[in-house]
């Protein structure tokens, strides 16, 4: 076992729970939060090429998986002031990553909704997130960790999915 006396705590109690130490509920879950961030940051920067800012890809995102929204939905969504998210969505429509048309529902507002272009764009993001995480998952880890890996995705999931 690595000498973990200076390590940060994080780092200690990861190191002490691989070697059947206990960790409690807090630091797991501050190690948690920390590496998830980590590998969310690294995931983001495997497709900086793209040229689109976190937040620009964030709210193309989410109209892609919701569907067409007002600017003002979108940005209740992504929990920016209105403000920020139309000089966003103008960025994108300047792009063609996304176009507007009257509300179906109410003529009066315009919705938001990804065009093709957006969604190539999309599918290269994340190709690429995935293309960057299967090289790492390959170079760095091997079958055994792959699939204590796996089980933890699944615990991951049902914390998601129960909470």
């Amino acid at each position: 076992m690595p000498d973990t006396s200076d390590a940060p705590v994080g780092a200690a109690s990861t190191a002490g729970a691989t070697a059947g130490a206990t960790v409690s509920e807090k630091e797991l879950a501050a190690e948690l939060t920390a590496v998830v961030g980590r590998l969310m940051r690294r995931l983001r920067t495997s497709s900086s090429g793209l040229l689109l800012s976190p937040t620009q890809r964030s709210a193309l995102s989410r109209l892609d998986r919701s569907g067409p929204m007002t600017t003002a939905a979108l940005a209740r969504a992504e929990y920016v002031r209105p403000q920020s998210m139309r000089g966003t969505v103008g960025y994108l429509e300047e792009q063609g990553l996304v176009g507007r048309a009257p509300d179906p529902g109410d003529g009066r507002q315009l919705v938001v909704s990804v065009t093709a272009r957006g969604r190539a764009v999309l599918a290269e993001v994340r190709a690429s997130k995935r293309s960057w995480l299967t090289q790492a998952l390959t170079d760095h880890l091997t079958e055994a960790e792959q699939r204590t890996l796996a089980e933890s995705v699944a615990l991951m999931e049902r914390l998601v999915e129960e909470s």
